[in-house]
């Protein structure tokens, strides 16, 4: 297994990015929906908290995936893919890669309108990306949320869609993804 990407095969790092911000997603949202059943109180504040250190850490996360993607050559699907589902390949990890920054910034922006400090870990304060105010806290609010069922969609849609190559077509596009193992 190779740490930088190849023409044929995501390297390690590329699948350490892919795997790592999809767990914390889902426990993002485990956290989020313990938070919602929480009572008004400090233990909800400190679920919170921990949703916004990770939403963080998802948006650098991001960054670094980006920079990667951008530094190392992309896997081809020519011959694995028709055209059409190469364009759907290309356009979901556009969309994906979008939700991915879009949401920590939305919900960044949601407690910034609320008055509510972001900060990493209590590492870190991070400024405020917009001023106080309801109805923007609502916008963003709505938005959050919105984002983020757009954002589950889409991912099933792209792991149907990796499963269906290596179910219906029988190659080796999944493979090329799996944390361990895969296509040499």
């Amino acid at each position: 297994m190779t740490f930088r990407n190849t023409t044929r095969t995501w390297g390690v790092l590329s699948k350490t990015f892919h795997w790592l911000i999809v767990l914390m997603i889902i426990g993002q949202w485990l956290i989020a929906e313990r938070a919602d059943d929480l009572p008004n109180g400090m233990a909800k504040l400190q679920t919170l908290a921990l949703h916004k250190s990770l939403g963080i850490t998802i948006l650098f996360l991001a960054i670094l995936r980006l920079v990667w993607r951008w530094a190392n050559p992309v896997p081809s699907l020519d011959g694995l893919a028709k055209p059409w589902e190469r364009l759907l390949a290309h356009l979901s990890h556009i969309l994906l890669y979008g939700l991915i920054f879009a949401l920590p910034l939305t919900g960044w922006m949601m407690s910034s309108a609320r008055n509510f400090p972001v900060s990493w870990f209590k590492l870190v304060q991070l400024p405020d990306l917009v001023a106080p105010g309801q109805a923007t806290f609502e916008r963003m609010h709505d938005l959050h949320h919105l984002l983020f069922n757009v954002l589950v969609g889409v991912a099933v849609l792209h792991a149907l869609g990796a499963l269906k190559h290596h179910v219906i077509d029988r190659n080796e596009v999944l493979k090329r993804m799996l944390p361990f193992g895969g296509v040499k």
